[in-house]
């Protein structure tokens, strides 16, 4: 499925949960983290299974972020989360590729116990919350378990101790954007789908829409959310745009009339065009949904 727009919802809040059934999210992400307080950590997992269990999720991917698993709640988070049967799990604060392997474990045990096929739950990692994390994207990236990766710009700032995250006009700090590009070639070197963090400020929805803009020029192909008015514009900036996928097109169609003729490099609307043109065309039509032959 398509996973542009991926929405966090507070675990246990029973009034947001049910006005996210209603939001154009392609996938909620249930938090156990950073939304809870330690004092109804247990009492919103027990609320989330029950969403898990009993809920209309309209065809969303039902995501679960669990706390860390060095904390006390982690462990049981995974093993309860699981049970439940989500789509998958959002990682938080992983710094090394045995964090991973850890994880795995837990999961693979607890799919076994509640008759779910190996492997059906899936990892969304969030990388880069800590510092040395940044040098161990790849190798956390890789594991088969994994189908996504994004980076943690606010938690990585508190570890840092940087006073702010972006500059007057916006744009990224030097180290912050740093690591966005980071993750992203990670995700792409592994073949997981690289995903953009949060935007902090709700009210800055041109700020918002250009951060979607650039994120989507880079090749990230999904954000993370926090306020409903985010998601519609999150599923606009990366859902190729009708002219995007006739070019596209039209660009593949050529492609294969010059191949007919031994030629593998041509000339398209000004422009010569070959290989990776070609691989970048079908990406589009692969994010429009559109099918097309190697």
């Amino acid at each position: 499925m398509r996973r542009r727009s991926i929405h966090f919802v507070p675990g246990g809040n029973d009034r947001m949960f049910e006005k996210a059934l209603g939001l154009p999210a392609d996938a909620l992400i249930l938090d156990l983290e950073d939304s809870v307080t330690p004092e109804t950590k247990s009492a919103a997992r027990d609320a989330v299974c029950d969403w898990l269990r009993e809920a209309d999720f309209g065809g969303r991917q039902k995501l679960v972020r669990v706390n860390p698993l060095a904390s006390s709640w982690g462990e049981t988070d995974i093993s309860a989360s699981v049970a439940c049967a989500p789509d998958g799990l959002v990682v938080p604060k992983v710094t090394e590729a045995s964090d991973i392997e850890s994880v795995d474990g837990l999961v693979a045990e607890q799919e076994q116990r509640s008759g779910l096929a190996p492997g059906s739950v899936k990892l969304l990692l969030i990388g880069t919350e800590t510092p040395g994390s940044a040098f161990r994207l790849q190798e956390i990236a890789a594991h088969p378990r994994v189908d996504a990766l994004t980076w943690g710009s606010e938690d990585l700032s508190a570890e840092l101790g940087a006073s702010a995250i972006r500059d007057a006009s916006g744009e990224y700090l030097e180290v912050f954007s740093l690591v966005r590009s980071l993750a992203l070639l990670a995700a792409a070197a592994a073949g997981k789908q690289p995903i953009d963090t949060i935007y902090a400020d709700i009210r800055d929805l041109k700020g918002f829409r250009e951060d979607c803009r650039r994120a989507a020029a880079m090749g990230f192909t999904g954000k993370l959310t926090i306020h409903p008015d985010q998601i519609e514009i999150v599923n606009e900036m990366f859902t190729p745009s009708p002219a995007e996928v006739a070019e596209a097109g039209e660009l593949l169609a050529a492609a294969e009339e010059h191949r007919r003729q031994g030629r593998i490099a041509f000339r398209f609307k000004g422009q010569m065009v070959d290989v990776p043109h070609l691989k970048r065309a079908r990406r589009i039509l692969a994010r429009a949904g559109v099918q097309t032959e190697d």
